[in-house]
């Protein structure tokens, strides 16, 4: 049953089935990130607590993503890739569950993170597929493979939306749960075990315990915010601990003979400007999924919203998750044919023009709907450019850690993102009817900043050099 041996690897029986299989477990484990969020206004009845304690369901999945998504990373360069892979869809689907059953903030809270630990199974995938298939398969694989990301929001949000308005809000969870079984049994069947690209390695627990302190200090501090107040001593003191443990956690890594994350060869060039380039990318990709959905929704009488229920705001935002994984397939023969860089360079073009043509089609539902296609369809080439930068400029036996901080780059740019536009936003409020809501100006500049930010991004790519490996 088995394919031959390509280039000193077990080969998997069948290239397509492969492909398939770990696409749709990347999409399980992206949809289950975005489940929560039709839920948002309901979350404070349901747990029974404050509006300000229910924001954390939605944080705290953001951090343990971004924690533990270099730790399954280096595990899947460590330990056959399968095993890796289907560990880490089985966390998130406990979570799913634990969440299915919470009627309280801390098993919900708890439920959540173990969902967002389930994000490692894209860059750990995407690495897996550079071991397998041949290169003319592999760019339209990583592709689709990194679009996976996108796709499950975008085409879960209907979903998630029309249960959390006509039917029981535990069914999104169960339903995630059961999804999730289903691609375990899918990884089981269809991947085959390969020996770990770096078998004599050990896992850096201080280095990653060092990471961990330094990335929820940053990130708790750039979310939070706004919320706690910039220059609140909550704030700049979380500052502060990012500002002393990513240092220190470099003296270590650097020093470690199996570091959690190899910073000389983060620091090549190529590495670093496509890691750049992605906390940009992530940065514009967000802008798109904060302010379009608000055009949506907002009510007419304000004089720049479409007035749409949440189950209609969803219709009419998952063309954006189709047209994401339509791309994937010609980001992929871009990217054999033309090269990553150019590719990534052209889809931040793109996503910059999905934002320029939204300052003149958000008055109308289908006007909204057509700017979220184009700025969707850039980030679908720009999400398969950048892992194929990065495979191209690292080792095989730091593709999985190396592709799962090209990762961590994309959520460092929402977060970043979120933070800008929440405060772009709130300053540039209106009221209506004794609430505050963005006004049009408010709405426009954030567009604006979403293009300005894609357009950096395109210069970024341009200034990334020819890509260079040591397989040694």
């Amino acid at each position: 049953m088995s394919a031959p041996v390509r280039g000193g690897q077990t080969a998997h029986r069948d290239d397509n089935g492969l492909v398939l299989v770990l696409a749709v477990g990347g999409i399980v484990v992206s949809l289950s990130q975005t489940l929560v969020i039709p839920l948002l206004a309901l979350l404070p009845s349901i747990l029974g607590t404050s509006a300000v304690n229910a924001s954390w369901v939605v944080t705290i999945t953001l951090l343990a993503g971004a924690v533990a998504g270099p730790v399954m990373g280096r595990l899947g360069d460590l330990y056959p890739k399968k095993y890796v892979l289907i560990g880490c869809t089985a966390v998130m689907v406990v979570g799913s569950v634990l969440c299915a059953l919470s009627s309280s903030l801390w098993p919900m809270l708890i439920g959540r993170a173990l969902q967002g630990m389930g994000i490692g199974v894209i860059p750990i995938g995407i690495a897996a597929m550079r071991e397998i298939l041949p290169p003319a398969r592999l760019g339209p694989a990583i592709s689709l493979m990194s679009s996976s990301l996108g796709v499950g929001g975008a085409l879960g949000l209907p979903a998630a939306a029309a249960l959390a308005q006509y039917g029981s809000w535990q069914w999104m969870f169960w339903g995630s749960a059961a999804m999730g079984v289903g691609v375990m049994l899918l990884m089981g069947t269809w991947l085959r075990v390969l020996p770990a690209a770096k078998p004599d390695g050990t896992l850096d627990l201080i280095g990653a315990l060092g990471l961990a302190v330094g990335l929820i200090s940053l990130l708790l501090a750039v979310s939070k915010g706004a919320d706690w107040g910039w220059a609140s001593p909550l704030t700049l003191g979380l500052f502060a601990l990012a500002a002393v443990a990513f240092p220190v956690w470099a003296v270590w890594v650097l020093r470690h003979r199996s570091p959690i994350v190899d910073l000389r060869v983060a620091a090549r060039r190529p590495v670093l400007l496509t890691n750049i380039a992605s906390v940009t990318v992530g940065m514009g990709l967000y802008a798109q999924l904060l302010i379009l959905p608000q055009i949506l929704q907002l009510p007419v009488a304000t004089g720049h919203g479409l007035g749409q229920s949440m189950v209609a705001m969803g219709l009419w935002s998952a063309p954006s998750g189709l047209a994401m994984m339509a791309v994937s397939p010609i980001s992929g023969r871009l990217i054999n044919t033309r090269g990553p860089k150019l590719t990534l360079i052209l889809g931040a073009i793109v996503i910059a023009g999905g934002y320029f043509s939204a300052l003149f089609l958000m008055g109308s539902t289908w006007g909204v709907m057509i700017a979220g296609v184009i700025t969707s369809s850039g980030v679908g080439l720009a999400y398969g450019a950048m892992p194929a930068l990065i495979m191209a400029s690292v080792p095989r036996t730091e593709m999985g850690s190396a592709n799962s901080v090209n990762t961590l780059m994309r959520s460092i740019g929402t977060t970043t993102s979120a933070a800008v536009l929440g405060v772009i936003l709130t300053q540039m409020s209106t009221d209506f009817e004794g609430l505050f809501v963005p006004s049009e100006a408010g709405l426009r500049t954030g567009l604006v900043f979403g293009c300005v930010v894609a357009l950096a991004a395109a210069a970024v790519a341009a200034a990334i050099p020819p890509p260079w490996t040591d397989d040694d």
